[in-house]
């Protein structure tokens, strides 16, 4: 089992900008899924972790080695795949793979040869492993990202922003393809969707602003809203004096009508309804109380 210890980090950009502000997590092996509007610090957090950037002050230990005296030791068990990566043109996924092996270490051809095909089966790719990566689906190429990332054999993968832009189809076998990896490693995926936190991640924490607003389960983030959500379809012209009246958490717009909710602890007015949250409410009301 691995651990990841990130003891009160401080980052603040040259621009005045505080980035990171006591930024405390603990990570084990399994999927964990870190939450934010943009701009909140997510991919700071992210470079941080990746060694890509320093921080004012803190500490990262990685089962009980100080990363930031020795960067070594966390980029020897890393894998990344960033928001946006970029390929060689005309470049086939084999090809490229071989390169980054040779980059991360695996000099031994024979041994990269084994564990290039190995990954490329286990994302999907192996029958397309001679086409250039350049000309890949969105699906394809994260798919691809994560295969590089694995590289090497990691024992932490950070994935930032996996599947903006993917359809359906293409988030759902992305997010079994990171569930079946999950068991052996520390996964760490930062996003500003929720229903991917929903769906892979028992544990979570929420980051606004640089801070951490909350650490624990989806369930436990929901719990939050219990007997306090509540519920009113209105249409157009009802909707203006409803967000007047009322502290209205979210809108929906619903087969062209609107659904209001509410946080409250009593019925709001005549018409609402109570509702089971979810965590986008509970995500949307953290939010609302920075």
């Amino acid at each position: 089992m691995n651990e990841l210890v990130i003891h009160q980090l401080e980052k603040t950009y040259g621009n005045g900008v505080k980035a990171l502000n006591n930024v405390s997590l603990t990570l084990n092996n399994g999927m964990f899924g870190l939450l934010g509007p943009n701009g909140a610090g997510k991919s700071s957090l992210m470079r941080t972790l990746a060694t890509l950037q320093t921080v004012d002050s803190g500490q990262i230990l990685f089962n009980g080695v100080n990363s930031q005296k020795d960067p070594a030791v966390i980029r020897r068990s890393l894998g990344y795949l960033p928001q946006e990566f970029g390929v060689y043109p005309k470049t086939s996924a084999v090809q490229l793979l071989d390169y980054l092996a040779i980059l991360k270490g695996v000099e031994d051809k024979k041994a990269r040869t084994e564990q290039i095909d190995k990954l490329l089966k286990l994302t999907n790719l192996y029958q397309h492993r001679n086409k250039a990566v350049a000309d890949y689906s969105g699906g394809m190429r994260q798919r691809f990202g994560i295969a590089q990332a694995l590289l090497g054999e990691p024992k932490i993968l950070i994935i930032d922003e996996p599947t903006a832009g993917l359809d359906p189809l293409e988030r759902n076998s992305f997010h079994n393809l990171l569930c079946d990896i999950s068991e052996f490693m520390i996964v760490m995926l930062s996003t500003h969707i929720v229903e991917d936190i929903n769906n892979l991640c028992p544990k979570m924490a929420v980051l606004q602003d640089g801070q951490i607003r909350f650490e624990g389960s989806p369930k436990t983030l929901i719990a939050t809203l219990n007997n306090k959500l509540w519920s009113k379809t209105v249409n157009k012209a009802e909707l203006a004096d409803i967000k007047q009246n009322h502290d209205v958490l979210s809108t929906r717009l619903m087969t062209g009508q609107y659904q209001i909710r509410v946080v409250s602890n009593v019925q709001p007015e005549s018409g609402f309804s109570a509702i089971e949250a979810d965590l986008e409410d509970a995500y949307f009301h953290i939010l609302s109380e920075g």
